[in-house]
């Protein structure tokens, strides 16, 4: 989710740049329940996008699907590669909407180093940065995709850390128990290892860090090869795998709360668009997150599937 977009994937979807050019229409038969009450969207014709990632992919099926059931016409563009290209669709108006992180907005494409500790104060900074470059932020979710250590239930009963103050008191009382396995950019970057080791006043040695390809990374800690992985806090593979995620209790990691993210001339147009995707919002957080993406990554099921069924049996539409 922190990559750079050039390219999308899917027979439909074709990149001008990172713009978009075509897109399929969503035809699912829903209607209002919590969420588009009275059919606030219809006669609306609204794109959706998103990047290419199980978890986008899911959330922008969840934004389709709620403009659908308030009585709109939706476009799906979701599926682009990357960050940049889903953002330059929505802010160009090739697309209306997407969900996407305030990390991300705040740190790759506002320029910021330094991450926002509060989430809310982090949403609100991007929200007003954003607000000059045509694109509206709705209130973020509780759903937070941020990096953190992760250990198998052995190694869990074993060790007994919980928080990441918890790793460091066992590295000072057992060097040899914290070994960790990483991908070379988490290795590398100041809001990754390096940067977490300063803040929580740690020092790995060198021989105690292997560096990996993310799925691998998943495979290795519930081995047990590596006492703690990085990996991302909606995961699917943490529910699946049963790994015990280590609480990042100094606020180190940067906030990545997801959040509408709309063309702000389409929201002037239909206002009704933020109070359509507020239920859904709303119910957004990193269980739920995990849940979904194992159904796709773990299952194999489809995101759309998977995002419509969740919106039903969550009551948000039928």
């Amino acid at each position: 989710m922190r990559r750079t977009c050039l390219m999308t994937v899917g027979a439909l979807i074709v990149v001008s740049g990172c713009g978009l050019t075509s897109g399929s229409p969503m035809v699912d038969d829903v209607g209002p329940v919590t969420v588009g009450k009275g059919e606030p969207l219809k006669g609306a014709h609204l794109t959706v996008t998103s990047k290419e990632f199980t978890e986008q992919l899911i959330l922008g099926a969840m934004m389709g699907i709620a403009f659908e059931a308030a009585g709109a016409d939706v476009l799906d563009r979701t599926g682009i590669q990357g960050s940049i290209g889903a953002r330059e669709a929505v802010k160009s108006g090739d697309a209306d909407g997407m969900y996407e992180y305030t990390g991300t907005a705040w740190i790759t494409y506002l320029g910021n180093s330094k991450p926002i500790t509060d989430p809310m104060k982090q949403w609100q900074a991007v929200r007003d940065a954003d607000l000059k470059n045509g694109l509206t932020w709705l209130p973020p979710s509780a759903l937070n995709n941020t990096y953190a250590l992760a250990m198998n239930q052995a190694n869990f009963e074993k060790y007994g850390t919980k928080t990441l103050s918890d790793v460091v008191a066992l590295a000072k009382k057992n060097p040899g128990a914290v070994t960790v396995c990483v991908e070379s950019e988490f290795a590398n970057r100041a809001d990754g290892l390096p940067g977490m080791e300063k803040a929580y006043g740690m020092s790995i040695p060198a021989k105690n860090i292997t560096q990996m390809d993310t799925g691998i990374i998943y495979t290795q800690v519930k081995k047990g090869s590596c006492t703690y992985g990085e990996v991302f806090t909606t995961d699917g593979r943490i529910k699946s795998m049963n790994l015990a995620v280590m609480a990042d209790d100094k606020k180190f990691f940067p906030n990545y709360n997801a959040a509408p993210e709309i063309n702000t001339k389409a929201l002037k147009k239909w206002p009704a668009i933020a109070e359509v995707l507020a239920p859904v919002t709303k119910k957004l957080n990193n269980t739920v997150a995990r849940t979904l993406n194992a159904k796709v990554d773990v299952d194999g099921e489809d995101p759309h599937q998977v995002a419509l069924d969740w919106m039903k049996a969550e009551g948000l539409v039928k």
